[in-house]
């Protein structure tokens, strides 16, 4: 039994949500968006609009930033964040 149910349009496909709502994001978006296992993924929710956007944080994410948040003391913000995670 396959993951995804079809394409829908030219950019979008249709997946389902498993046991505990996982999906599993088609190897098609995995190759074209540089997915390997442990990468991390970032996730918002558009409430306006209904949509949940999976952000994957690859090298090339973060290069991108190109110094956008420099000075913003996110080193420390992270740190704290994980360790408040490693706390729970």
């Amino acid at each position: 039994m396959g993951y995804f149910n079809g394409f829908v349009g030219e950019k979008g496909m249709e997946i389902s949500a498993r046991t505990k709502g996982r999906v599993v994001i088609p190897a098609l978006v995995r190759r074209r968006l540089g997915i390997k296992e442990g990468t991390r993924i970032r996730v918002e929710v558009d409430e306006k609009l209904c949509r949940i956007i999976l952000t994957p944080i690859t090298r090339e994410y973060v290069q991108g930033l190109g110094g956008k948040y420099h000075g913003k003391g996110l080193l420390v913000s992270l740190q704290a964040e994980k360790a408040r995670e490693r706390a729970l």
